[in-house]
């Protein structure tokens, strides 16, 4: 699930209730994202997002990439 904002849930308490259920359903969550809009509406396109090699962390930078088919 991919957002071009900071965040899915609301920020000002400790619940994060969209984060609990996608993850829970094996669902990655990539937020930050930005130019979306450059992805045509009904196009596929495969999406590709290469992490650092991180262990014990819940969030990290990604270098998120989108290839129209």
């Amino acid at each position: 699930m991919g957002i071009d904002s900071h965040n899915m849930d609301d920020t000002r308490t400790n619940s994060r209730p969209a984060h609990t259920i996608l993850l829970g359903a094996e669902i990655l969550v990539a937020e930050h994202l930005c130019n979306l809009h450059l992805i045509p509406d009904g196009k596929p396109f495969t999406f590709t997002a290469a992490p650092p090699k991180f262990k014990g962390v819940g969030t990290f930078p990604v270098r998120a990439m989108a290839k129209i088919l």
